[in-house]
């Protein structure tokens, strides 16, 4: 079931030309009319010398090399559908890749995310992240909370001993390791993306949020903004630390 749920969305929404952020080794299957170009932060040889974890698995050839929070190297409104999935915890600035990713996108485009279930995975002892840890993130910047962060996972997730965090936290800060930086159940995700959408003004309505065993399948579809240059509303998007 879990791999139909998500082509069930895939099929009735997926069409056109666009890009999926950091497949690896799970890209999501494509209906017929759809065409994706692979983005990541790094070539297939570097991803396998980052993720050695991964080193039996096959990746997908990377069609195009960027930060995935912030897509730079697409122009606006140049893509029908982005997938990111299994990403948005990864980012450091999940309000400003929403605005990036929805930049990127034509009116009545595509966003499909799947998110992992912070109950249902290795996240299950963390809380959740609070709203207002989200607004800080994006206007003052990802690094006032960074550290916090790698700490919480050395010792939640990776679960080493007090006396070896500031070491574990020292390997993931040397080696760029992408942590999930926020966690979330469903309606944790939902207050983000109704405070984005009702207060932060991004141009987007909510198709659908489906729950997927240990993660749920969120679509969101872009929306026209009036005036000419609209993409994104000024001061939405936030220049985040790098990331796939």
């Amino acid at each position: 079931m879990f791999e139909l749920r998500r082509r069930r969305l895939a099929r009735r929404y997926l069409r056109g030309e666009g890009l999926e952020v950091g497949a690896l080794h799970a890209p999501l299957w494509m209906p017929a009319g759809a065409r994706v170009r692979y983005v990541d932060r790094m070539d297939v040889r570097a991803l396998r010398e980052h993720y050695p974890e991964l080193a039996s698995e096959e990746l997908v050839a990377v069609d195009v090399i960027d930060d995935g929070e912030r897509l730079g190297t697409q122009a606006d409104a140049s893509a029908d559908f982005i997938i990111a999935n299994h990403f948005i915890e990864h980012t450091e600035d999940p309000l400003g890749t929403l605005a990036s990713h929805l930049r990127v996108l034509r009116p009545g485009g595509i966003l499909y995310l799947a998110v992992p279930d912070r109950r249902r995975t290795f996240d299950s002892a963390r809380q959740a992240t609070p709203l207002a840890h989200l607004l800080a993130d994006h206007s003052e910047g990802p690094a006032r909370s960074r550290r916090a962060h790698q700490e919480e996972w050395a010792r939640l997730v990776d679960k080493v001993p007090e006396t070896e965090v500031p070491a574990r936290v020292a390997a993931l800060e040397e080696a760029d390791y992408s942590i999930h930086y926020h966690v979330w159940a469903p309606w944790e995700f939902r207050e983000m993306l109704d405070h984005a959408r009702e207060v932060g003004q991004l141009p987007f309505t909510i198709e659908a949020v489906q729950p997927n065993e240990h993660e749920f399948i969120v679509i969101l579809r872009r929306t026209p903004v009036p005036g000419p240059a609209a993409s994104v509303p000024a001061g939405a998007q936030h220049a985040g630390a790098q990331r796939e």
